[in-house]
This record gives structure tokens, sequence and C-alpha cells, in this order.
């Protein structure tokens, strides 16, 4: 078993799995098959030691859900509409990834606060506006996900998170990557995505409270300007949350984040635990970690370059001699 957290993220028909130095993708290809890839992250600023450092590590883990894991979301989508003709470039991805981060500012610390403003009015008692600021944030973020599940495209990416997880689980136990031992472990996780969110707005409150009732440029400037702060300290009780999970003072605390993944995951199918343990599996080789034994040895295929359809692949195909790799014949 690995001494490294794996964790992941849930794509569009697949899931990618973030390890020590490289991150690995597996998804359902149209055509059913697992395709793969592995992309390294111990390049750039990941090769610095202050990449790993308390509080650092925090933003790191933003930047890489927020920039790479939007990048692989926009590339699992781009795969599943390939045959149509259908593709999102790069600058798309990056005017995709803009307007994600505004309108998470804006819904999430900006139209709290103007609501809690305008319902505080004249009352000089700033307790009355954090407190209504709060609860409106508290009552978005959980309406927002509710909503999110009820579309039929969302609730399956919500499946493929909850197969992240329970293979993750499994993982940790040192149980046989196959679907029957990975069933038996729960959708949620303590070191889930969702409970850092979670974690993030209980300690926007706290925070916003300190600044108290300012004038409007401070108070926005405040929401903005904590975000890194209240994320790298998030980060840093979720990793000591998940380490002393044991301890039932702790468990309660964290338990609301326990509470929202029921909303975030929900059972999978067998299909889609299969594409879990292909990305788990990809993410230990790239470490240089040996697979657990006793899996299935699922077929999985190189994942094609992007603007590479199926159709075109198989083309390819046909028109190589008889007997090369890669033909009909072969």
């Amino acid at each position: 078993m690995p001494n490294f957290a794996y964790g992941g993220q849930a794509l569009i028909e697949g899931v990618m799995m973030r390890g020590r130095d490289a991150i690995a993708v597996a998804l359902r290809h149209p055509d059913g098959r697992i395709v793969w890839e592995a992309e390294r992250l111990d390049t750039g600023f990941h090769r610095n030691p202050v990449s790993r450092w308390p509080f650092v590590r925090g933003l790191v883990i933003l930047y890489e859900t927020l920039v790479v894991g939007t990048r692989w979301l926009m590339r699992s989508a781009n795969l599943q509409v390939e045959d149509e003709g259908v593709e999102l470039g790069k600058g798309g991805m990056a005017l995709m990834l803009l307007i994600t981060a505004v309108l998470g500012l804006g819904l999430f610390f900006l139209l709290p606060l103007g609501v809690a403003t305008f319902a505080a009015g004249g009352n000089s008692n700033g307790l009355v506006q954090q407190v209504v600021e709060g609860l409106v944030r508290v009552a978005l973020f959980l309406g927002y996900l509710a909503l999110l599940a009820r579309t039929p495209d969302i609730s399956r990416v919500f499946a493929y998170h909850g197969a992240e997880h329970m293979t993750i689980h499994a993982l940790e136990h040192g149980d046989p990557l196959r679907p029957e031992a990975i069933r038996k472990y729960p959708t949620a996780h303590p070191r889930c995505g969702t409970e850092f969110l979670v974690v993030v707005v209980l300690l926007s409150i706290v925070a916003f409270s300190l600044v108290g009732r300012q004038t409007p440029v401070v108070m926005v400037a405040s929401r903005i300007l904590l975000i890194p702060v209240i994320a790298s300290v998030g980060y840093e009780l979720l990793r000591i949350g998940a380490r002393h999970r044991s301890n039932p003072i702790v468990r309660a605390l964290m338990s609301p984040g326990i509470l929202v993944q029921m909303i975030t995951t929900k059972q999978p199918t067998d299909d889609m635990i299969e594409v879990a343990i292909v990305a788990v599996e990809e993410a230990l080789r790239a470490d240089g970690e040996s697979v657990p034994a006793g899996g299935l040895d699922l077929p999985r295929d190189p994942m094609p370059a992007p603007g590479v359809t199926a159709a075109k692949a198989r083309a390819a195909a046909d028109e190589r001699p008889a007997g090369e790799p890669g033909s009909p014949d072969a």
C-alpha cells in the first residue's frame, strides 16, 4: 500500500487520479473502450520544495483543481463529442475557466455580501450582517449542488465521483482493485474536494466576521483577497481532520463535509468503477508504485490525441499495411 495519499476528481465519463508525482486520467470512450493518459506533476514549480510546505501546498492543490482539473474536464467532454465534430479549443477552455472563476466569486462571496448588506439596512450591529451573509452563503452553496445533482449529465459525474472515492478506500485498505471488493466501501471520503469546499465556506464565515463591518470597498476587497488565505488554511485543516478522523470530536466537526457528499456522490455502476480502477493503477505506475495484487488487468488503450476521432483512428488503422502494428490484420 503506497504511503502517499492519493486523491482524484470526477470527469465527464471518467476519473482523474492525482499521485505523488503525476496524475492519471481514465475515460470511457464513446465506443466502450477505456482510454487513459498520464501527466507529470514533478516539473516546474512542483519540483520546488516550497510547493510542499504547509499553507503553500493548499494553494498548489487549488491551482491544480482550477486549472489542471478544468483542462481535463474539458478534454473529457471533448472526447464524448469528437465524432460529432464539436471541440472546445484552448481559447474556449481559458474562457470557460475565467467565467467559472468569476461566477464562483460573484455567487458565493460577493452576492451573499450584497444580500446581507441590504438585509441589515441601517442596523449598526455588524453581527446581524455577518450572520445573514453566512446563512446566505451556505444556502447558495447547498442549493447550487442540489440543483446540479438533478441534471442527468452531472448525476453521472457524481456517480464517477463515488467510484473514485470507493476505489481510493479500497487502495488505502490494501484490497484488490476489483468491483466486488470496492463495492463494500462508502461513496464519501474524508479528503474529498467537496469537504474542502465545505471547510472553505465555514472558514469564510469566521474570517469575514473578523473583518467586521467596514466601507463597501474594504468589504468587497476582503472577500477577494482572503480567498487564498482561507483555501490554504482549509486544506491544512482537512489534512488534520483526515489523519484524526477516529477522534469523535474531530469526526463531529468534519461531519458537515461527509453529509454534503450525500449530494455530490452517487452509487456507481461496475463499468464506472472499472474506469476508476484504471485511473488509480496508472497513477500508481506513473509514481513507480506497485499495483495491488488480485486486480482484473482491465484492457485499456492510450488516449487519442485531441481531434483524433474514433472514425479517424479506424480509418488510419485500415490504411496501414497488413501485419503492421495497429492494422486490422496485425
